[in-house]
């Protein structure tokens, strides 16, 4: 007869201490959006609430920072999930790079 594998469960540490995952340890990277003269700072607000999920008030304080600081530094996250926020803010025209996080 073959041998069949049974399916392992791993239990979960119930000691209370919070273990660090795997983004924890690996590097960040910040979002950072750029300005420039094309798009209205109406339209950029829109764009962070959609992109990100903000409010308003947090989309256009982005926004006037980007504005009047000339960027913004928008979110921290690693690098696949922060390379998937620039290629969603450039497919919406928005100068947008990500650099590493210190």
């Amino acid at each position: 007869m073959p041998h069949v594998l049974e399916p392992v469960t791993i239990p979960t540490p119930t000691t209370g201490k919070k273990t660090r995952s795997q983004d924890d340890r690996a590097p960040a990277f910040f979002v950072i959006c750029w300005n420039d003269p094309v798009n209205l700072m109406v339209y950029v607000t829109h764009v962070f609430m959609k992109v990100f999920g903000w409010n308003r008030q947090k989309a256009e304080k982005h926004m006037l920072e980007v504005h009047e600081k000339g960027r913004s530094v928008l979110v921290r996250e690693g690098a696949e999930r922060a390379e998937f926020y620039v290629h969603q803010l450039q497919g919406y025209k928005l100068q947008a790079t990500m650099e590493p996080a210190e």
